[in-house]
């Protein structure tokens, strides 16, 4: 599928996270939310991500964003590598990539290369790889949903660790 763009509807999908807890556009309705696309559960950038989101969680829980994750791994690797943290918001085991077909999340060998960078950053924060699954070089990507379910910002990263800078999920809320 292609990109998703501003004020297009967010696709709409049913799905459990890891914990079996049901999941939908429906939920969300009303609410400001993001929709955050990781690669694998033991990725080093996207753990090192998950760490800030839970730093700065409370924040944005307390300015009414929900957020809900999603990593292309099976509920077993999640729960070994990224739930070693204290998961405040729910995150979606998607092996089969089905929600990243929907919302048109990219692959790309160079933009992997280019994410370097990022994964030293985590590997020197004491985060490191273990098991690697799915499509390696699947790219991040953050949605930004208003309450009516429309696409406030579609950012697709430009690398693995590239993901929606902060500021602007804040300036979202205000």
């Amino acid at each position: 599928m292609a990109r998703l763009g501003i004020n297009e509807k967010a696709p709409d999908f049913f799905i459990k996270d890891i914990f079996g807890v049901e999941h939908s556009m429906a939920k969300y309705k009303g609410q400001k939310w993001m929709l955050s696309f990781f690669r694998y559960a033991s990725c080093p950038a996207c753990n090192l991500r998950v760490r800030e989101l839970i730093q700065v969680y409370d924040e944005l829980q307390g300015k009414g964003l929900s957020i809900l994750s999603v990593f292309e791994s099976p509920k077993e690797s999640i729960l070994k590598y990224v739930g070693k943290n204290e998961l405040p918001f729910p995150i979606i085991p998607d092996p089969e990539r089905e929600l990243y077909k929907l919302y048109g999340i990219e692959s790309s060998w160079i933009k992997y290369i280019l994410g370097a960078p990022t994964v030293m950053k985590a590997i020197l924060k004491g985060i490191f790889p273990g098991k690697m699954e799915g499509d390696l070089a699947i790219l991040p990507a953050d949605f930004l949903i208003n309450e009516d379910g429309t696409i406030h910002t579609a950012y697709y990263g430009k690398n693995i660790g590239d993901h929606l800078d902060f500021q602007h999920i804040l300036s979202f809320l205000n």
